[in-house]
C-alpha cells in the first residue's frame, strides 16, 4: 500500500534548443578543459535522470543502444552525443509530442492506480462501516446507549440522595464519615422507598429461549411482543459476518497499519506537547490525580478486601464471638470456635502465609488453582462462613467486612467501586436471597454500585441434576426480574436492590476448550446434554433476555441494565467478536492484541475496556507484555481496574496500587492517569447526575466541550488530540465507504457522544464536527433512528 501511494517520478522537461544543441555563448567562452569536464558530468547527470524516468515509464521497454560513458574520453561533437542521449530517452529534437504522450500515459496509469487503491479502501471501509452498523443495531435495540437509561435523566431520584457538596454537609452526613463501618446505610430507611404497583403488561418465554414482553392479553395471544429481539439466526449470521471481515488478509494488514499510524501519531504528539500539558495542568487549582474521581469498574465482591484486612477480621471474630453458630456440617451445628478446633488452628496461628489466598507463580495459566485461592487456608468451609451471602448466618460476616471496605472507600472520597456479585441460575429464589441480604444489612453507599455476574456453569448444574436443560438456567436468572418489573410488590426488596444494579456480567475460565458438536445449535429447551454451551451461545441468551427486560423496564420508567462481560482474557478470540456486537463494555480484552482488525473496530466504536494488568500478570500474561500502554497510546477507550484485590494486591487502596504500578512500569504521566480515571467514570454505571458532578456537566460531549479540566485534570490539548484523531479515522471511513449515510459523520453521535439526546451534530465543510447542548438529557424517541439530523436541532451558539 505504501509503494502504491508514492507519487510517480516526474519526467525531465524537454530540452530547449539552446541548451541541447546550440552551445550558449558563455559556454563557448570557456576553455577546452572546462568544456570537456562539463560535457562529461552533464551527460552522466542526464543519463541518470533518464534512467530513473524510464524505470517508472509505463510504455513497453525497447532495447537501448549501449552508450559507454565510463571511459571519460572527450567528445569531439557534444551536440551529437547529447542528441543520442535524448533519443535513447525517447525524446525528439524537433518537438515535444513524445513528451506529451508520455505524460498522458503516466497520468492514465496514476489514475488507474488511484482507482485501484480507492476500490480496495472502499471495500475495507464498507466492511468496517457494516460492522459498526451491526453494533449500533444491537446497542439500540438493547437500550444500552447512554441516554436510553431512565436513570440518565436529571429528574431521576436517587435514594438515599447523594451527600451535598455545597452548602456544607449536614451534621449527620459528617458523622457518617467519622463513625466508620457502623454508619454505612444509616441514611437508608426501608419504609421511605416507594414501591410501584402492578402494570398491565405480560411476559412469557418463547420457543427460542427468550423472554418476550406483550402489551396486553390480545398481543400475548397473537404473539406480538413490544420489541423485536434479534433472533439466534440473525445473531449468528451477524457474528459470522464480523468474523469474516476481521479474518480477511488485506483487512488485517490495513488495520495493523492504521493502528501503527495511531501509535506513531501519539508519540509525535507527546514529543511536541508534553510540557504544554504539564503547564496546562499546573494552571488548574486544587485538582491532581489523587483528587479526581476514579471508579473500579471490575472488582469481584467476594475478594474486594486485601489479605491483611480479611485476616484481621477473622481474628477479631475468633476473639469476640467464638460461640457463634456458623455452619451445619455432618449432621450437626458448629460454632466458629469448633470449626477452628477441627482445623487444629487458633487465632494466634493465623497469618498471611497460613491464609494462602495470594495468587503466586503456581496460578499462572492454572485457573483451576486460582479458584482454590478463594478458600481461606484451603478450606471451603471457611469460604462458606466468611465469604458467602447464603449460609447459616445469612451472610452476616460478609456484610460486616463489606461495610468496612465501603467505609474505606467513603473516607477516600474519590474512589468508587462496582462490585460484581454472583447469581448462579440454580434456583428462582437466588435473587430474593441476595436482595434481602443487601437491603436488610443496608449495604447502600454513594460510592458503590452492583453488577450481577453469571458464571457459565451449566455443565456442573447438569451433572448434579440441579437443572434439566439450559432453559432452566435462563428461567432461574430472568423470570424473577420480569416478575418484579411487572409487579414490584411481588419482590419489594428485589425492586429496591435493582435500583443500585447497573448491569450483567458473564464469567468463567475462558481458556476452556469449546467443541462444536452441532452444525446448528439447539434451542435452550432442547439443550439437555452434559456439555457446556459455547461462549457465544451464553452471550446471546444473556443479551437477548436483557434486551426484553430493558424494554420492559424502560416502559415502566425503571432503570435499565448494560452488558459488560469478561472477555478476551484467554481462550478464543471469537469471544471478543461476540462482545463487540452485544456488550456496552468488556473486562480484560488483552487478546485484542492478536486481532488487529477487531482492535481497530473497538477503537472506532470506542468500546470501554476495563483492564487489570496485575491480575493478568498472575494468571495469563506477564506485566511487561501487557498491551495496556499500547492500547492507551492508540486511543482505545481503556481504564484500570483491580479484579481481585484479595489475590493480587497488598495495600489498603488496591485501585491506587494498580495505578501506581502502571505509572512506574510504563512511565505514565499525571495527565495519562487522569485521562484513565476519567475513562473509568465514563465506563461506569453511576447515574448521569453523579457523573456530571464528578467529570463535568457536559461530560458526554466529544472533544473539548465535554471536558471540564477543573474536575478531570485532563488537559484540553489532550482531549482535542484524541477527538481529532478519531474524527480523522471516521472521516476516512465516510470518504471511502460505499454505504450511503444520512449524515456526514457515520455514527458519530452514538460512538463519540454516546447518543445523549441533548447533543446535536453540526458538520462543517472540513468535516470537523461540533457538539452543541440543546436540551436536558432526557429520553427522546426521535433518536430511535440510526442517525441524528442536524436540522432537527437548534444551536444555542
Amino acid at each position: 500500500m505504501d509503494n502504491e501511494d508514492e507519487p510517480a517520478i516526474a519526467g525531465r522537461p524537454p530540452y530547449r534548443k539552446e541548451d541541447s544543441f546550440d552551445v550558449p555563448d558563455k559556454r563557448a567562452e570557456r576553455d577546452e578543459a572546462q568544456a570537456l569536464c562539463y560535457t562529461y558530468h552533464h551527460e552522466r547527470v542526464l543519463k541518470r535522470e533518464d534512467s530513473d524516468y524510464l524505470i517508472h515509464d509505463v510504455r513497453p521497454s525497447k532495447p537501448r543502444p549501449v552508450v559507454n560513458s565510463d571511459s571519460g574520453a572527450a567528445f569531439d561533437n557534444e551536440p551529437d552525443n547529447l542528441r543520442q542521449v535524448d533519443k535513447d530517452a525517447g525524446f525528439m529534437e524537433d518537438d515535444g509530442k513524445a513528451e506529451e504522450t508520455s505524460r498522458n500515459s503516466k497520468s492514465a496509469s496514476n489514475s488507474k492506480l488511484d482507482s485501484q487503491i480507492a476500490e480496495e479502501l472502499r471495500t475495507l471501509y464498507t466492511n468496517f462501516q457494516k460492522c459498526l452498523e451491526l453494533r449500533d443495531k444491537y446497542m439500540k435495540v438493547s437500550a444500552q446507549r447512554v441516554g436510553d437509561n431512565p436513570s440518565d435523566s436529571d429528574e431521576w431520584v436517587i435514594y438515599p440522595p447523594p451527600t451535598p457538596c455545597w452548602p456544607p454537609p449536614r451534621p449527620e452526613d459528617v458523622g457518617r464519615v467519622t463513625d466508620g463501618p457502623d454508619s454505612i446505610g444509616s441514611d437508608f430507611v426501608r419504609e421511605e422507598v416507594p414501591i410501584p404497583g402492578l402494570c398491565d403488561h405480560f411476559f412469557e418465554i418463547d420457543d427460542t429461549g427468550v423472554y418476550q414482553v406483550y402489551a396486553n392479553k390480545e398481543d400475548l395471544a397473537d404473539r406480538k411482543p413490544v420489541i423485536d429481539v434479534p433472533s439466534p439466526k440473525d445473531y449468528f449470521q451477524d457474528l459470522d459476518f464480523v468474523l469474516s471481515v476481521i479474518s480477511d488478509g488485506p483487512t488485517k494488514s490495513f488495520a495493523f497499519r492504521r493502528l501503527k499510524y495511531l501509535e506513531s501519531k501519539w508519540n509525535m504528539y507527546i514529543l511536541l506537547n508534553e510540557y504544554e500539558e504539564l503547564a496546562e495542568a499546573k494552571r488548574v487549582p486544587h485538582r491532581d490525580f489523587y483528587n479526581v474521581r476514579k471508579v473500579d469498574t471490575h472488582v469481584h465482591h467476594s475478594s474486594c478486601m486485601n489479605q491483611k484486612h480479611l485476616l484481621r477480621f477473622i481474628k477479631a471474630k475468633m476473639r469476640k464471638t467464638p460461640k457463634d453458630v456458623v455452619i451445619f456440617r455432618d449432621g450437626k451445628e458448629l460454632t466458629l470456635e469448633e470449626v477452628f478446633q477441627s482445623l487444629n488452628l487458633t487465632a494466634y496461628d493465623l497469618n498471611i502465609d497460613t491464609l494462602d489466598m495470594h495468587a503466586h507463580k503456581d496460578s499462572f495459566h492454572r485457573f483451576d488453582k486460582f479458584n482454590l485461592k478463594y478458600n481461606p487456608i484451603g478450606e471451603s468451609r471457611l469460604r462458606e462462613i466468611f465469604m458467602k451471602t447464603d449460609n447459616k448466618i445469612n451472610g452476616r460476616y460478609l456484610a460486616e467486612i463489606t461495610k468496612e471496605v465501603i467505609s474505606d472507600l467513603e473516607q477516600s472520597k474519590y474512589q468508587m467501586a462496582e462490585y460484581r456479585i454472583s447469581i448462579y441460575g440454580r434456583s428462582e429464589d437466588e435473587w430474593d436471597k441476595l436482595a434481602d441480604w443487601v437491603v436488610e444489612n443496608k449495604l447502600f453507599s454513594h460510592n458503590v454500585r452492583w453488577l450481577i455476574q453469571v458464571p457459565r456453569l451449566y455443565n456442573v448444574y447438569k451433572a448434579t441434576k440441579t437443572v434439566n436443560n439450559f432453559e432452566d438456567v435462563i428461567h432461574n436468572i430472568f423470570k424473577p426480574l420480569f416478575e418484579v418489573t411487572r409487579d414490584p410488590t411481588s419482590h419489594p426488596n428485589l425492586h429496591i436492590f435493582l435500583q443500585r444494579v447497573i448491569g450483567f456480567d458473564s464469567v468463567d475460565d475462558e481458556s476452556k476448550a469449546e467443541r462444536r458438536i452441532y452444525r446448528k445449535y439447539p434451542y435452550p429447551r432442547v439443550w439437555d446434554m452434559p456439555q457446556n454451551p459455547p461462549y457465544s451461545y451464553y452471550i446471546y441468551y444473556m443479551f437477548a433476555n436483557m434486551t426484553s427486560l430493558n424494554c420492559f423496564r424502560q416502559k415502566r420508567r425503571f432503570n435499565t441494565f448494560v452488558f459488560r462481560p469478561h472477555c478476551g482474557e484467554a481462550g478464543d478470540t471469537d469471544h471478543l467478536t461476540s462482545a463487540f456486537l452485544t456488550a456496552f463494555g468488556i473486562s480484560h480484552g488483552i487478546l485484542l492484541r492478536k486481532v488487529p482488525a477487531l482492535q481497530y473496530l473497538y477503537y472506532l466504536a470506542q468500546i470501554g475496556i476495563a483492564m487489570s494488568p496485575l491480575s493478568n500478570n498472575a494468571l495469563f500474561l506477564d506485566y511487561e507484555r501487557n498491551p495496556f500502554p499500547t492500547f492507551f497510546q492508540r486511543g482505545l477507550n481503556v481504564s484500570l481496574s483491580t479484579d481481585d484485590p484479595l489475590q493480587f494486591h497488598f495495600t489498603k487502596e488496591p485501585l491506587i496500587e494498580e495505578y501506581s504500578v502502571a505509572a512506574q512500569i510504563w512511565k505514565l504521566s499525571g495527565a495519562d492517569m487522569s485521562e484513565i480515571s476519567r475513562n473509568s467514570v465514563a465506563h461506569s454505571g453511576f447515574e448521569n447526575r453523579i457523573k456530571k458532578h464528578w467529570i463535568g456537566k457536559k461530560w458526554y460531549l466529544p472533544g473539548i466541550p465535554g471536558n471540564d479540566m477543573a474536575k478531570t485534570n485532563v488537559p484540553n490539548i489532550r482531549v482535542a488530540f484524541r477527538y481529532e484523531t478519531l474524527l480523522e479515522e471516521l472521516n476516512m471511513l465516510k470518504e471511502y465507504s460505499s454505504v450511503d449515510r444520512p449524515s456526514a459523520m457515520p455514527g458519530l453521535i452514538r460512538r463519540m457522544a454516546s447518543n445523549i439526546p441533548s447533543v446535536a451534530l453540526l458538520v462543517a465543510e472540513d468535516e470537523l464536527a461540533k457538539a452543541v447542548v440543546t436540551s436536558p438529557p432526557e429520553l427522546n424517541p426521535a433518536l430511535t433512528s440510526g442517525m441524528v439530523n442536524p436540522s432537527d436541532f437548534k444551536s444555542d451558539q
